[in-house]
């Protein structure tokens, strides 16, 4: 068996002086509490902290960053356990999906998934051999009976993890049951929801039509006019920030925005709610309503997030078996200079306003991004986000946006995971990452190491908990 080790200088530079700064930096943050403000993790393993399920459907089945992988190496999605959205049946046998998982391991070498999974197995469950097929019963017996356990109840690993604030992610058809059921339950976790309105906000969202009729049904309001459509987001805003909500999330396929007439966006509204809306149509009532969330942010005080530029289930053959989120979702360029600047003349100079920019298209960083967000009170710069939540990744980021917009103009980290065990690897990573880069600005003195020391606990814990008011 081939021993796993977790190197105590895993990212940190190679040349020893800088290394050495960078180590010193990293130890002041290592174990700040963990904020994590943007997620998808299940508020009902928090509810009702029930065991996990066994190993395969806890780090296998539901992670499209493993099985996109091993998918596109010829690993049938019906082999790993993936659900149908038929119904029809699929690989069930935690064991045998793992044996699978094992001999295709190797696959994500040099991958952040490696990074965080082995990081999981050997912090997380103190696992000291490597997955391979000689030891994949090893591992799952191993992780098996620990999940059995109290330690790895989801309450427990919460406050092992160091975690002082978790977002989840839900819709304003959700009836937020799970989030009444903590704070009932008298759990002293913080665990808060963020407003996601896309399926009633997206034309072109799958069942839009009977999502708009519930949104209105929930909320009292008659949703036959524009006004009564705009009453009903306000209640469904206001139910979310009673479950501890302070942001709200827009995943558009674009930056775009618009700032129309008020005579032009209902007569648009009642295009869109006919179900005779054109792909354009589609477009500008999503650009709309991203302005409209603006105004209701500097009413309500909600941080705004804007995740745009993912052409979604790009793969109709999986999308049609597997549904949505299967690991088909390919970055697409994205233009933020124009499609920004009607709710920017709007309200970029409003400092009550905080709207939080990510992006797939990395290079709009420093040509796009960082001077928007150096200039607007209103802009803050979200961390590398899916695809680019990599040191490679990371790395980048620093490099083309701080000369524009500095640090204090970025958010500092969020993991946005579904997958629960793996929030402080990716923690870890961004910590050992910024304290990297903070350390080569030191050898080239360009900052002193008492600034990086400040500098390195706002990145990884001050600037995300001010910019998302938790």
């Amino acid at each position: 068996m081939k021993k796993l080790t977790l190197h105590p200088d895993r990212l940190f530079p190679a040349e020893s002086r800088t290394r050495d700064i960078a180590r010193s930096l990293y130890a002041t943050v290592k174990d700040l509490p963990i904020i994590s403000p943007h997620g998808h993790t299940d508020p009902s393993w928090f509810a009702y902290d029930a065991p996990f399920a066994d190993p395969a459907w806890l780090l296998i089945v539901p992670d499209h960053y493993v099985f996109r992988m091993l998918y596109s190496q010829g690993v049938k999605l019906e082999e790993l356990g993936v659900p149908t959205e038929d119904g029809t049946p699929t690989a069930h046998d935690g064991r045998a999906i793992w044996r699978i998982f094992a001999r295709h391991y190797h696959l994500l070498r040099g991958t952040p998934s490696r990074m965080w999974l082995d990081w999981v197995f050997a912090e997380g469950f103190g696992i000291d051999v490597r997955l391979d097929p000689s030891t994949a019963d090893h591992y799952y017996d191993l992780i098996d009976a620990a999940l059995k356990t109290p330690a790895f109840r989801p309450r427990a690993l919460f406050e092992r993890f160091g975690i002082e604030v978790i977002a989840t992610t839900e819709s304003p058809l959700d009836p937020l049951d799970h989030h009444r059921a903590i704070r009932a339950s008298g759990w002293s976790g913080r665990v808060v929801t963020a407003y996601r309105p896309d399926p009633v906000m997206d034309p072109e969202a799958a069942g839009f039509p009977d999502n708009l009729a519930r949104f209105g049904e929930t909320a009292g309001e008659d949703i036959a006019t524009f006004a009564g459509y705009l009453r009903a987001h306000r209640f469904h805003r206001a139910r979310f920030r009673e479950a501890g909500a302070t942001s709200t999330d827009h995943g558009h396929p674009s930056a775009f925005t618009a700032d129309l007439p008020r005579a032009e966006a209902e007569a648009l509204y009642d295009k869109v709610r006919s179900g005779k809306a054109s792909a354009a149509d589609a477009e500008l009532f999503r650009g709309q309503m991203l302005t409209e969330m603006a105004r209701m942010s500097i009413e309500d005080g909600m941080v705004m997030q804007l995740h745009p530029g993912a052409f979604r289930s790009h793969n109709p053959s999986v999308l049609a078996r597997f549904g949505r989120d299967k690991g088909a979702d390919i970055p697409t360029p994205s233009e933020f200079v124009r499609n920004l600047k009607p709710l920017l003349d709007a309200y970029g100079n409003d400092p009550r306003l905080t709207l939080i920019l990510f992006t797939l298209d990395e290079d709009t960083y420093s040509r796009e991004l960082a001077p928007l967000a150096g200039h607007y009170p209103a802009l803050r710069l979200g961390p590398p986000w899916w695809f680019h939540d990599s040191p490679e990744g990371m790395r980048r980021f620093r490099e083309r946006v701080t000369e524009t917009a500095g640090f204090y103009n970025t958010v500092g980290f969020n993991d946005d995971t579904r997958a629960f065990l793996s929030i402080p690897a990716r923690h870890d990573v961004a910590r050992r990452m910024d304290c990297g880069f903070l350390a080569q600005l030191v050898i080239d003195h360009r900052m002193e190491e008492d600034e990086a020391q400040e500098v390195a606990r706002a990145l990884a814990y001050d600037l995300v908990k001010a910019a998302y008011k938790l």
